[in-house]
């Protein structure tokens, strides 16, 4: 079975982001760049189902410019044997992502797509499930387990009422959460061994796809600064202040 495995380029989550002065968007000067954690939680799981003989290859795909490229060779040193990015001028937003996933999927037919249930950027959570109606297959979300079941997949999916087992007839879409797995660290024998590993570029134009953003970001405001705590002498005094200064209580 072929595992085909969505990653994204997204600021290191150890960077404290900052925004432009103009508040038009976040500033990526100088910042260091990573592969987004929910889909370095994939490309794990996939190369762990390919270790248990589950899977023969794993086709890692990300949609961006030149620069995506390094995270695509980081997904080549964690297992993935090769890598396509289809080169898109701007950051195109997640409808547009999932129309050009779907004709990457149409194209290596395979038997599972893995994705991040969201990037640690938009924080969107709507890629996997676009991609998956599109495509028309059966979906899991919020994966915590994942299990082949002769022709089907078994995924043990994080609801807010605890957890939910699905199964899946193949090929399915998952998207995957935190505690499916510790992805693992690539080794330096793996980093070069990843830089000859073969890396394909496709564009919109050559799947037939065009982007036009339906999304437009209007603004991007940092986080309100937290006043400084205090200490009260007295219950009298706590709810006095949370009655006459915080207003939470009549």
């Amino acid at each position: 079975m072929k595992i085909l495995v969505a990653v994204k380029r997204v600021i290191d989550y150890n960077v404290k982001v900052r925004v432009k002065a103009d508040r038009s968007d976040v500033d990526l000067a100088n910042v260091k760049m990573a592969l987004n954690p929910f889909c370095e939680i994939a490309v794990e799981e996939a190369v762990r189902l390919k270790e248990q003989g589950v899977a023969s290859e794993i086709v890692v795909v990300s949609i961006g410019q030149k620069s995506c490229e390094e995270q695509l060779r980081t997904a080549l040193a964690l297992g993935a044997d090769r890598a396509i990015r289809v080169d898109v001028e701007n950051a195109p937003d997640a409808l547009s992502i999932a129309r050009l996933l779907a004709k990457v999927a149409e194209q290596e037919q395979p038997g599972l797509i893995l994705l991040g249930k969201q990037s640690i950027d938009s924080d969107n959570n709507q890629t996997g499930q676009m991609l998956a109606a599109l495509l028309n297959r059966p979906q899991a979300t919020f994966a915590s387990e994942v299990k082949l079941d002769g022709d089907s997949l078994v995924v043990t999916r994080e609801v807010d009422g605890g957890l939910q087992t699905l199964k899946l007839n193949l090929p399915a879409v998952v998207t995957t959460d935190l505690r499916l797995n510790e992805p693992r660290y690539a080794s330096l024998p793996n980093i070069m061994k990843a830089k000859k590993k073969p890396l394909e570029v496709k564009s919109s134009a050559d799947l037939g796809v065009e982007v036009t953003a339906k999304v437009k970001l209007m603004s991007v405001e940092p986080p309100a600064e937290r006043s400084a705590g205090i200490k009260v002498g007295s219950v009298a005094e706590l709810v006095d202040k949370l009655r006459n200064e915080a207003k939470v209580i009549a």
